[in-house]
């Protein structure tokens, strides 16, 4: 057995002594002077371990896909119109999977968010909430999906990988039906792990191997390393609360199907019996393919370029899949929003 920090039970002690403040003073100061998203990125650089701001940060091979996914949205001009009369407040309200809410974005779901912050996954539930928007929950999140349905009573869509074991599978989606999740986004574009190189370079775990690098770069990052410590350790809770994340990570790994087919994914429709996305549409024949066999929604999407490199940026093929699947189609789109510009220009 591994002995770890949180095994030895330090995260029981230094949960009574209150230091997170003094620790985290300086991040909050960065964050009070952030204005838009690169200075957010650079607050979560400064605060968090190297190892998992890279995992956050990094796209695949040698992140061409990762850059051009921004870059794309500067090549597309906004030939505004004048005089046009309009009055504030906007209203920005519209439908996703056929709910109400007040904006027209939501955040992706993400795995294992309290490897970030250990308020996790609860502190976007609570800013959707607040904001009137959908919430997204990945299946290998680090809050469960009860907990996510105390802070969110809104639209919620649960995102399913493509799994091996169906009867996980049913299991999870019976979870996620109880929680009050409308709505599933099955991910098709991680049949493998992509090649994220700095991942490789860091030595990347879950948990940390507590190495002479690793723990070197824990003090030089003292708010995350306390954040860390003074809290439980992180399971993957919409499959099994009683796991660790480090244990579960190898069955992680043998679960995910690349053999998962389009008669797969029938299957799944059949069992969720709700409004359904496949995430991970880039071509306009895959589209067409996917409304047939009876997704309601196209999630346009590359992974964040984290998969495949040199696949496409969303936005450019995102005309092509409106095209293909006509008007009445619900899309999504995520990869490379930077702004508020940004979500115009998609939209």
């Amino acid at each position: 057995m591994v002995i770890n920090p949180h095994k030895l039970g330090i995260h029981k002690i230094l949960k009574h002594i209150p230091l997170n403040a003094v620790f985290d003073a300086p991040a909050k100061r960065r964050l009070a002077k952030a204005v838009n998203i690169a200075d957010l990125r650079i607050c979560a650089k400064a605060r968090a371990h190297k190892m998992v701001f890279d995992y956050l940060d990094a796209g695949a091979d040698d992140e061409i896909s990762l850059r051009r996914g921004k870059d794309a949205y500067s090549e597309l001009e906004m030939h505004y119109k004048i005089l046009a009369g309009i009055k504030p407040p906007l209203d920005l309200s519209t439908k996703i999977f056929g709910a109400d809410v007040k904006l027209p974005f939501f955040g992706c779901p993400t795995a294992g968010n309290r490897m970030f912050h250990w308020e996790g996954e609860t502190a976007a539930a609570k800013a959707a909430q607040h904001h009137g928007t959908l919430y997204g929950l990945s299946s290998l999140a680090t809050t469960g999906i009860t907990e996510i349905g105390d802070i969110h009573q809104g639209p919620k869509v649960f995102q399913l990988y493509v799994w091996k074991d169906r009867e996980l599978v049913k299991e999870v989606l019976a979870k996620a039906k109880e929680g009050g999740f409308n709505a599933l986004a099955l991910t098709v574009d991680f049949t493998w792990y992509g090649n994220r190189e700095r991942d490789i370079r860091n030595d990347f775990s879950i948990p940390p191997k507590y190495s002479v690098a690793q723990v070197v770069e824990a003090i030089r990052k003292p708010a995350w390393t306390y954040d860390f410590l003074s809290h439980d350790a992180y399971t993957y809770a919409c499959i099994n609360t009683d796991v660790p994340a480090d244990s579960l990570a190898a069955f992680v790994n043998s679960q995910l199907s690349p053999e998962f087919s389009w008669k797969d994914a029938e299957w799944l429709l059949g069992e969720w019996g709700q409004p359904a996305a496949v995430k991970g549409v880039v071509r306009p024949e895959d589209a067409v393919k996917a409304v047939e066999t009876g997704f309601s929604t196209m999630w346009v999407s590359n992974h964040g370029a984290r998969q495949l490199e040199t696949s496409p940026a969303t936005i450019d093929v995102l005309p092509s899949i409106r095209e293909a699947v006509g008007p009445n189609v619900e899309i999504i789109m995520d990869g490379g929003v930077q702004r508020g510009t940004d979500i115009a220009k998609a939209i």
